[in-house]
């Protein structure tokens, strides 16, 4: 559920980007499933979470906010594929190696399903015969970090309620993404930054949600890095996507990595 939610929210904000700036939609989609979350936790009076895991929540939030806009950054300075390769494989591989040394070994399929969705995540993303700066790597791996950290804090706040723990990280997430915008503040033609971004915002915040939604019920009740490498399987997804709506082809190596993770998530369910 959270690959396939993380995929549709990329190609939706993706489309999204073509309109307005990126952050803009991003904006959008994170205060509107705020609205949205905080009206469920209040009329279904949800308890309040212990201060811990609200702090845990929040702070995963601001932190993935300013990641996504590292991320984005990086892509805007030059070829995206190494880079976003990269920013895959440590965002899979920080709460994987915080898995094990939490949890323990997990079964051998298990751990070769883990390895085979690293695989996969490098021939989905990766293009061969980038140029790429190595100030945007840098960025790159930054902001795989901090969402690698994110999924990490995402299963650390779940233990005060998986609702709350995803309220908490909007907030976290709209605080930052409007301090963001204060410094980077489209500077496009009025009529075309605000022309139609909020109903793409909405779905990819939806679908966002939805996502983070998965991922935390799945972290919270299984291993947090088999759940990690699954939902880190998304831009398969997305690739898929753009070429059932958009008519996209997926390179031969895209079509293979998308195979190998199949196979990984088979490997990790048995």
């Amino acid at each position: 559920m959270a690959a396939t939610t993380w995929g549709g929210s990329d190609f939706a904000g993706g489309v999204g980007a073509r309109r307005a700036p990126a952050l803009l939609v991003v904006a959008s989609g994170h205060l509107v499933t705020l609205l949205f979350l905080l009206t469920v936790c209040f009329c279904g009076h949800l308890p309040l979470p212990h201060r811990t895991e609200f702090l845990e929540g929040a702070i995963g939030g601001v932190e993935g906010s300013l990641a996504l806009a590292a991320f984005y950054q990086a892509l805007s300075m030059g070829t995206m594929g190494l880079t976003a390769a990269l920013t895959g494989l440590l965002t899979a591989l920080v709460p994987i190696l915080f898995g094990l040394w939490q949890e323990g070994l997990p079964a051998p399929l298990a751990i070769a399903g883990l390895l085979l969705g690293c695989l996969a995540i490098w021939l989905i993303a990766h293009t061969p015969g980038d140029t790429t700066l190595p100030a945007a790597l840098w960025l790159g791996a930054l902001s795989g970090a901090g969402f690698g950290l994110q999924l990490i804090l995402f299963k650390l706040a779940s233990q005060g309620g998986v609702l709350w723990a995803l309220t908490s990280a909007r907030m976290g997430g709209v605080a930052g993404m409007g301090t963001i915008l204060l410094f980077a503040w489209p500077r496009a033609n009025g009529h075309r930054v605000w022309s139609g971004f909020w109903w793409i915002g909405i779905i990819a915040g939806g679908l966002d949600t939805l996502g983070n939604l998965g991922y935390t019920l799945a972290a919270r009740n299984g291993r947090l890095d088999i759940a990690a490498m699954v939902s880190s399987l998304y831009p398969g997804v997305t690739i898929l996507l753009a070429t059932i709506f958009l008519g996209e082809r997926a390179s031969r190596r895209q079509t293979l990595g998308m195979a190998v993770a199949l196979a990984s998530v088979i490997l990790m369910s048995l």
